[in-house]
Parts: structure tokens; sequence; C-alpha cells
């Protein structure tokens, strides 16, 4: 559970990078629910991402903030609040700032990056607890963002513009490091979501990968489906854990730019 909700932002990014998607006012609802072998499929958790404009220093950025939860009925057992913003510039389309802010159980952790792109560089800090902060200086390139500005890479991209089984790979940073994620378009399916409807979706797998280098027949596999329409929203993603596995899907919308075609009924 504890990378469970960081995860779900991690993966909304398994498109090539294209023209970022901002529309302030935006908003997406998620539910998480786990599954085990002897575990009923139950909801446990929620997600909201939103879209918004803020004004820093006479200059106006888009903002976008994503919060996970633990459901109240759940919190006795695991209390998690994890709280992910990032600042993008208007024009450039670019993120500028980044902050995390996590409390799962006992574990607290904050993370601070700052982008430097006229030097192609990016400064992170971070801790854990009430521990002194670390930070480093990495080299960025096009292709380098924090989760959620790497989420808003797919938003533009055209569906003719995948080939079934044709690999790629973005890259994330982390606090101290950047790690490559591979993924793979599966083709067009009809998805179902629960209490939302039948969808038409892009397919992909992907998964975080490792400086050693990365097969999609080693490891595990994560699955997402993506709204196929204008809107390219994330719809549903299935990711296996050491014991069962966690689901995301959809459960409210509001505020999108375009229609939502691709719903069937």
């Amino acid at each position: 559970m504890k990378r469970l909700l960081f995860s779900i932002l991690l993966l909304m990014a398994a498109a090539p990078l294209a023209a970022q998607f901002y529309h302030p006012g935006e908003e997406l609802s998620y539910r998480v629910s786990y599954k085990a072998k002897m575990f009923p499929n139950t909801e446990v958790g929620a997600v909201e991402i939103r879209t918004s404009e803020e004004q820093i220093d006479s200059q106006t950025f888009y903002k976008v903030e994503g919060i996970g939860r633990t459901l109240p009925t759940y919190r006795w057992f695991y209390n998690l609040e994890d709280i992910y913003k990032v600042w993008v510039n208007r024009q450039s389309r670019r993120p500028v700032r980044f902050v995390s802010d996590l409390h799962e159980g006992e574990y607290t952790f904050q993370s601070y990056y700052t982008y430097l792109w006229p030097d192609s560089t990016i400064h992170t800090r971070w801790r854990s607890r009430q521990r002194p902060f670390q930070q480093k200086q990495m080299t960025l390139t096009a292709e380098s963002m924090d989760p959620i500005s790497l989420f808003f890479n797919l938003r533009s991209a055209e569906a003719e513009d995948f080939r079934i089984g044709e690999p790629g790979t973005l890259q994330m940073v982390l606090q101290d490091t950047i790690k490559p994620i591979h993924y793979r378009y599966l083709g067009r399916e009809n998805k179902k979501i629960r209490n939302m409807g039948r969808f038409r979706t892009l397919k992909f797998e992907c998964q975080l990968g490792t400086t050693e280098g990365y097969s999609f027949t080693d490891g595990t596999i994560f699955t997402i489906w993506i709204s196929d329409d204008d809107n390219k929203i994330p719809l549903y993603i299935e990711s296996p854990v050491k014991i069962g596995s966690i689901q995301a899907y959809i459960s409210g919308y509001k505020g999108l730019k375009y229609p939502l075609d691709s719903k069937i009924r």
C-alpha cells in the first residue's frame, strides 16, 4: 500500500512525448482497489488530479495537484495522504517546480525539484521524517520530468502515431537519479469501467526500468487503458503487487477541454 498511490500517478505516463495538455478547471477522480486470492476486490483509496492557474511574482503558471488518500474506512489500519504539486510555464509547457509531501503510516517524505531549463539541469532536495535534507544537481534532457509532468505528456498524442508492439522510453526524475519508463502500445480495446460504463481505449504496457537494461519478458508488467479521444484520460490501471494486484479506475471527471467521445454507453 505504501507505494500504491504514487504508482498510479507514475504509470499514467505511458505514452510518447508530445505537446503537453493543461486545461485549468479540469478535475479527474479515481478509486483504488486491492484484490488478492483470498481477499475480495475492495476499494481502499482515492486519487484526485486538479489543474488550475496560479500567479507567482506577476507571472501566471499552470498548477497541477495530485492527491492520494486512504478511504476513511481503512485509515485506522493504514493512513495514507500523498500530495504532489507541479508548476508549469504556460508558454514553454515545461515544469519549473515540483513538490511532494507524503504521509504513509509512520513514514513521511518530502521532496522539492527546481528545473533550470536554460542550463539543462535540475536541482533536487529530499528528506524522510525530520532528517536533514539531501540534495543533488543532475543533467536534464527534454524527456526528463517528474511523475505529474510525465502524466500530461500523453494528453495530445495522436493514436495514429502509435505502432502496436513498438517499444518506447520516457525518463522520470527521482530524488537522486533519472529512471527510464519503458512502454509498449498494445492496440485499441473496449474497456468496461466500474460504475462509469464502457469506453473505447488505447492500451499500453509499461514498467519503471533500471540502468542495467530492460526486457518486457522479464519483471513486473503494468497495464494502463487511456480514453481513445482528444482528452487522452487514463481510465484504468492494473498493477501487480507482491501479493495480489492493485487497480485504479476513473470515478469522476469535470472541466474537460473536449467531449468524452470514447464513452460507448
